[in-house]
């Protein structure tokens, strides 16, 4: 049997309303693996001491230089995305390479889509995300904090 004093601690549990910081992301040089997951988490609320499964307290994450993302290994020409229209025969594959020639800031969207929780909780996460494909952003005057992907 156990002599120690009970511990008067309480189990936090976060609000939906807390306030959201905003951070920025270069992904300049950056394996997409690695940065998705560590954007997917900040966007989450896991770096947070608050963090709560079932509420939105994650924070809000500018990313840039999208189309400066890297692939390891032979992905730009063998890594097939797939899109079904819903339409008999309406299947459409591309290779990484037609998918950012095409659209540049996809292959970080749909990275960082696949590491987030589906269902109305992860569509709500996944809006705060905002990509884009250069260095140029209208989000100055939320002034970001830069985000350490590394």
């Amino acid at each position: 049997m156990s002599t120690a004093a009970p511990r008067n601690r309480k189990t936090v549990s976060a609000k939906a309303c807390a306030p959201h910081s905003w951070y920025i992301a270069d992904v300049q040089g950056k394996t997409l693996g690695r940065a998705a997951s560590r954007i997917a988490s900040v966007l989450r609320g896991k770096t947070k001491p608050t963090f709560t499964r079932h509420a939105d307290a994650g924070d809000f994450v500018v990313v840039v230089n999208a189309e400066r993302i890297r692939l390891t290994g032979k992905k730009w020409t063998d890594k097939l995305y797939r899109h079904h229209s819903l339409f008999p025969g309406g299947l459409t594959e591309q290779t990484a390479k037609e998918l950012v020639a095409r659209h540049p800031t996809e292959l970080v969207k749909r990275a960082v889509w696949g590491m987030l929780p589906k269902g109305p909780l992860g569509r709500r996460i996944y809006k705060k995300l905002k990509v884009y494909a250069g260095a140029e952003h209208p989000h100055a005057a939320q002034q970001p904090k830069p985000l350490a992907l590394s």
